[in-house]
């Protein structure tokens, strides 16, 4: 019996297997390109990223000797690319085995003590007034003043005249209209209308004095809690009166009539006249 002799591949199975060769070595050749174009960017990358971590390393290492030489415990010598390792670890190991507080970015901010400037009494101002004023000691109110910022007088108490029932019971200070006047001292006020006086505001001091202002204009305070030197009201000619001016009288707590208010100013430090 003959022996069976292997059938020859047709023509079309020859160029199927000739085209699946081809497939084949294409591919083969795309997966290389593909290998070789990953390779030429991450080389290059991971160079660069040698690179910067060698800087980093370097800038730490001159940073670590400075703070060491500022320190006093390493010497002060130039750091270069050769010795940037032995450099970094002879600073950490002097700053690892010194105990005492570092300086640190704050503290080299600091100014020098003899270059700091005054300081202010208010932290948010420069003005030197506003500081000069600041510092100044407060003025403090006086306990009695003058019921109209200008001295001298007119009539007197007990003055004998026409116009008067009787005698003079207060004294006259001639000042314009329209004059401020104020309290004398601390006290309540209140308002009221006489026929001789006119407009009046009466002042009531603590140990229940009164202090009459007469023939006024008119009132800025009607009544209330005042402080010496306060305004109160303004000088006019109102009621039983020759022209402006401000007839003032000083009337004790126990009822007795009006006083001479020249000796009560006097016995507090003021003088009128």
């Amino acid at each position: 019996m003959a022996p069976d002799v292997a059938a020859r591949p047709t023509r079309a199975e020859m160029r199927m297997a000739a085209r699946e060769q081809s497939r084949s070595q294409r591919r083969d050749a795309a997966r290389a390109a593909t290998r070789t174009a990953l390779l030429r960017v991450a080389l290059p990358s991971m160079a660069a990223l040698g690179v910067a971590a060698a800087a980093a390393i370097t800038v730490q290492g001159e940073a670590d000797q400075r703070r060491a030489q500022a320190a006093g415990m390493v010497p002060d010598r130039a750091v270069t690319a050769a010795d940037n390792t032995s450099a970094r670890d002879a600073a950490q190991q002097a700053l690892a085995g010194n105990d005492a507080p570092q300086a640190s970015r704050a503290d080299a901010r600091e100014p020098l003590a003899g270059a700091q400037p005054a300081v202010a009494a208010d932290p948010g101002s420069t003005d030197p007034a506003e500081a000069e004023a600041a510092e100044a000691p407060q003025q403090q109110r006086p306990a009695v003043s003058l019921p109209v910022a200008q001295h001298g007088l007119g009539e007197t108490f007990g003055a004998a005249g026409t116009h008067w029932a009787k005698r003079h019971t207060g004294i006259d200070f001639p000042v314009d209209g329209g004059t401020p006047v104020m309290a004398v001292t601390d006290g309540t006020i209140r308002t009221q209308w006489n026929p001789s006086y006119g407009y009046m505001t009466i002042l009531k001091m603590a140990d229940g004095t009164e202090a009459w202002y007469c023939h006024l204009r008119s009132y800025k305070i009607r009544k209330g809690t005042v402080k010496a030197g306060d305004v109160i009201a303004f000088v006019g000619s109102s009621g039983n009166s020759t022209g402006p001016h401000l007839h003032f009288e000083i009337r004790p707590a126990n009822g007795t009539g009006p006083v001479d208010p020249l000796p009560w100013f006097l016995a507090q430090g003021v003088d009128p006249r």
